[in-house]
């Protein structure tokens, strides 16, 4: 099974993903660490998972990044139409039972983000 650890304490996933939600676009981005020789497995139960998030209301996309070279590090990166949309589909009974499959020793450093528009650099 999966454990999720927060990146930022002052900010859990669970207390941002229960809002408030001001029905703007939001950005999840989630950090795995695979436990060695597992990376292949983790990205097949993604997969999985990323199936039946696809599948929910408010979804908009997703792009699975994997570290080079010898890296058991993966990056997901799902963009949603609101906070509310992630966190119904987050606690969906089928996606809940999905994190159960990962194996033993599998770790998962989720964030919400939002762009921030930095003037001359980038736009929100």
């Amino acid at each position: 099974m999966i454990e999720l650890k927060d990146l930022d304490t002052s900010a859990p996933f669970l207390a941002q993903l229960q809002g408030p939600d001001d029905g703007q676009p939001i950005t999840l981005v989630n950090v795995f660490v695979a436990p060695e020789g597992t990376v292949e497995e983790v990205i097949d139960i993604w997969r999985q998972d990323s199936f039946i998030m696809k599948a929910q209301p408010g979804f908009i996309s997703a792009q699975l990044y994997r570290g080079i070279g010898d890296s058991r590090i993966l990056t997901n990166v799902a963009v949603w139409e609101n906070l509310t949309s992630l966190w119904n589909a987050f606690s969906r009974e089928e996606f809940q039972k999905t994190l159960t499959l990962y194996p033993d020793g599998s770790i998962a450093h989720p964030i919400v983000v939002r762009k921030v528009a930095v003037p001359g650099v980038c736009v929100a």
